[in-house]
């Protein structure tokens, strides 16, 4: 029954609709190679990618927010990125088609993610996937970011649809922290960026999905 009636399904963007990993790990690679040290592989940041600019600055200096030049490395990778981030990021093999599907079945759809709008617009802007999304909220579109539900409840006020006929869909515990404390049903992406020592299996997510196109299988119910 958490699949039924379904009127809207909100997605997470990096790591669940769009492969934005290797745009950011260039951009945290370059703080490598400004400073004289090898550059890494790509494999290397992927499972990083999930814990955003914190995590990316740590593989790619070992450095965390408790040291004193994070705050400046952080605002470096940021400029880096930004000049740089639409260059090789595009949307996982079949989200095209499921959000096709989703359209076909009279779903509205839209995007939740942490990505500050300062590069959420500019990239959602730029893919020609995003053009039919009802909205895109940012981690600074409300007061709180996830795993605070008001990104999520806000998105739900856009489309005017009530929280208990969505769902979310997300490749972090965060996702599916939110999701289920603004009451929606919530399904796991495990095809996403997902660290070596996170277990998707323990978040309490409703479903899990290895594929994009697996989520249909759960909206039948929804579609009238």
């Amino acid at each position: 029954m958490k699949f039924a009636h379904v009127r809207a399904v909100l997605f997470d963007l990096d790591g669940t609709l769009i492969d934005s990993a290797p745009d950011l790990a260039w951009a945290a690679d370059q703080l490598r190679r400004t400073r004289g040290l090898e550059p890494l592989p790509l494999a290397h940041y992927r499972p990083a990618v999930g814990a955003g600019a914190r995590g990316l600055i740590h593989a790619a200096l070992g450095l965390g927010p408790e040291h004193p030049e994070f705050d400046a490395l952080k605002h470096e990778f940021f400029d880096t990125y930004q000049g740089c981030m639409h260059q090789r990021t595009q949307a996982f093999e079949q989200v095209n088609e499921t959000v096709a599907a989703l359209l076909q079945y009279g779903m509205a759809w839209a995007v939740v993610t942490n990505k500050i709008e300062r590069f959420a617009l500019p990239i959602t802007a730029a893919l020609p996937l995003f053009a039919s999304a009802g909205t895109v909220i940012g981690g600074d579109t409300t007061a709180h970011p996830k795993p605070h539900p008001a990104p999520l409840l806000e998105a739900a006020r856009r489309l005017g649809c009530a929280p208990a006929h969505c769902i979310y869909v997300g490749d972090d515990r965060r996702d599916i922290e939110a999701g289920r404390a603004a009451g929606m049903a919530t399904v796991a992406a495990l095809y996403g960026y997902i660290g070596h020592a996170d277990d998707p299996h323990t978040w309490g997510a409703d479903a899990a999905i290895r594929a994009p196109l697996e989520l249909l299988n759960f909206l039948q119910s929804g579609v009238h």
